[in-house]
């Protein structure tokens, strides 16, 4: 009775595990006897499978393998193995009913009586496919990204530890820093930045900011391997596992040394084009006001020297009217400063010799800069000629020479000095190629820091104080080496004193200076002329008629080109006309060339302090500077009746 119930109980419990085991369909799970043939078969089976258990009993379970694996033998390997080892696990390629392949988990167990003899197999099967196709998605994609990263060369893109130590390394990062991939990983990120970067603890708080916000952008100074700096710009994004934690950071690096070198010439350039159009601007408005102020000057200066003669038998007014005269003069100092500054001088550039030059200046430079500072001249004996305008050059040299006595207050030493130098295209900046004699004076004075030089050129800037200085020196230096096709350089350090060069083109070749001596002698013409005087300004325009008639002269007056032309052809012909240059609807230069080709021989002077002249216009025409005085335009006229009897004895 007891042997039936347990017999029973077996049957129950062997019909229970059928009905579970014939439930599950997603394994595989059936029998195999010692030699391998199929002895069970489950529902799972024969869903991703395809085979019935009908068409599957008794069938060796080698068919579910592929051909290449049977070839190997690899089915008899995996009984010997489980027999053996008692459990056979592995993933392979297995084939459905149909011929398709499928990717599938294998674990094949040994199956014993009591006594150990083996009796068969358990095999258990399960389908992998979606898995392993999203893996090889996966390494496809990983391997796509190395791919990528290692063929990055423009960027450094590699890996950091949650503590900053380098964990992978691309040709990029290799090319920009150079460290090889051994040199390098395993080392902290750190070793790139700078001393004052690690000092101030920068990688530190890169990496707190990556790890707090998520990403980190700055750009700064970097070291490569050789300690040479770049440029980076530099990106650090914090890496998490699924449960958030910080497993690591990316860090990605560019060298942008080249772009910010160009954005800083870009910048720079802006910055000149700014400073040329605002000093443009300034030359308009200063050559402006000085055309003007050059007008009102030659009014008063001719009427003062007109009133002087007339009272020279009065003492007390003739002291007065020379008073006067001074300040007007100085008045005419200025305005050649401004004009020299805008570049709108009326200059005579002609051969000169600086050693000459400074010579004849030796009395008046002392007298200038006073007993306190000590002048010492140093000049080779082989020093060529240079161009320049002789008065305006004195006058620069003396400008430079009193600023060198305001920078030492406690006296010292004035060094000038001359050498010839041959400058390349493009070597010094805004000079062409050539070559010219560098004029310099240099004082042991307090000097300027670099904040001070580079504003020592800027007009109406000065360190002098109010009241002690006009702030046009220099730029009126600067003004006069430009027109000249020279330059000017100044050299200063805080404590070293100055150095300031002129530099000046050498002259072609050696001066004719017979039409200067005429000029600077005292002459009159021969006998009374008739001039017509033309200008818009009726101030300037009755002052000339006065000194032509107080010379003995007869005058004619128009306030314009058209009137002159009138005044012309109305007949009689003057000798002379001496006509203003900026006057509206017909300039000086344009009534000039009308009269030339209306009347030829017919001369005619133009009177300005304002080279606005365009290029080839007017320029062989004889000029006469505002403001001038009456000697000026006496030695003029006598100058020009001078010219027409040497013609005439051609």
């Amino acid at each position: 009775m007891t042997a039936h119930v347990n017999t029973l109980e077996a049957a129950s419990i062997e019909g229970r595990y059928r009905i579970l085991v014939d439930a599950i369909t997603d394994y595989a799970i059936y029998l195999l006897d010692t030699e391998g043939r199929i002895s069970s078969w489950n529902a799972g089976a024969q869903r991703f499978k395809g085979y019935t258990e009908t068409e599957i009993l008794g069938q060796h379970f080698s068919r579910f393998y592929t051909e290449e694996d049977r070839a190997h033998g690899r089915p008899e390997r995996a009984l010997a193995t489980a027999a053996k080892e008692g459990r056979f696990e592995a993933e392979g390629w297995r084939v459905r009913k149909d011929g398709e392949r499928f990717w599938a988990h294998v674990i094949i167990d040994a199956i014993r009586d009591p006594d150990g003899h083996l009796i068969g197999f358990a095999k258990i099967t399960r389908d992998l496919s979606e898995r392993k196709v999203a893996e090889e998605v996966l390494k496809q994609s990983e391997e796509q990204f190395r791919l990528l990263v290692q063929g990055v060369n423009d960027y450094a893109i590699y890996m950091l530890d949650p503590e900053g130590n380098v964990a992978s390394w691309n040709p990029g990062a290799q090319r920009i820093k150079g460290y090889a991939p051994d040199e390098i990983i395993g080392q902290h990120f750190s070793r790139f930045y700078t001393e004052e970067d690690k000092a101030t603890g920068l990688p530190a708080t890169a990496l707190k900011t990556a790890a707090s916000e998520g990403r980190f952008e700055r750009e700064g100074w970097r070291i490569r391997k050789d300690g040479s700096r770049f440029w980076a710009n530099v990106i650090i994004d914090a890496i998490h596992s699924d449960d958030g934690t910080i497993i690591g950071f990316a860090k990605i690096t560019r060298d942008i040394t080249e772009k910010r070198q160009a954005q800083q010439a870009l910048e720079q350039a802006q910055q000149e084009l700014f400073q040329a159009q605002k000093m443009e601007a300034v030359g308009q408005l200063t050559g402006g006001i000085a055309h003007d102020f050059n007008n009102l000057l030659t009014a008063i200066l001719g009427s003062l020297q007109i009133a002087r003669k007339k009272a020279a038998s009065l003492p007390e007014v003739v002291n007065l009217v020379d008073n006067a005269i001074l300040g007007a003069k100085r008045g005419a100092s200025l305005t050649q400063r401004l004009l020299a500054f805008s570049r709108k001088q009326d200059l005579k550039l002609e051969p000169v010799r600086v050693p000459v030059l400074v010579s004849d200046m030796a009395d008046l430079l002392q007298r200038s800069i006073g007993p306190e500072v000590e002048i010492g001249t140093t000049f080779p004996l082989n020093l060529p000629l240079i161009k320049s305008d002789p008065n305006q050059l004195e006058n620069a040299l003396l400008n430079l020479v009193v600023n060198a006595r305001d920078a030492m207050p406690n006296g010292g030493a004035v060094t000038i000095s001359a050498k010839r130098q041959v400058v390349g295209e493009r070597q010094i900046k805004d000079l062409h190629a050539g070559e010219y004699v560098c004029l310099s004076v240099k004082d042991e004075g307090v000097g300027m820091d670099a904040d001070t030089l580079e504003k020592a050129a800027t007009p109406f800037f000065t360190t002098k104080g109010v009241g002690k200085g006009t702030g046009l020196g220099l730029p009126m230096v600067q003004g006069l080496m430009a027109q000249s096709g020279g330059g000017l350089i100044v050299k200063s350090q805080l404590g070293s004193g100055t150095t300031a060069e002129l530099w000046l083109p050498v002259a072609d070749a050696v001066a004719d200076t017979s039409e200067a001596a005429v000029e600077k002698q005292e002459l009159a013409p021969s006998r009374p002329l008739t001039v017509l005087v033309v200008d818009d300004d009726g101030l300037v325009l009755m002052n000339s008629v006065l000194m032509l008639e107080d010379l003995g002269h007869c005058a004619i007056d128009a306030q314009s080109g058209e009137d002159a032309l009138n005044v012309l052809a109305d007949g009689p012909l003057p000798d002379v006309v001496l006509t203003d240059q900026a006057m509206p609807h017909m300039t000086g230069a344009e009534l000039a060339k009308k009269i030339t080709e209306r009347y030829p021989g017919l001369k005619v002077v133009l009177a300005t302090g304002y080279a606005e002249l365009p290029e080839g216009v007017g320029a062989d025409l004889p000029r006469l500077s505002k403001p001038f005085t009456q000697s000026q335009l006496n030695n003029l006229l006598a100058a020009l009746e001078y010219a027409s009897g040497a013609e005439r004895n051609q």
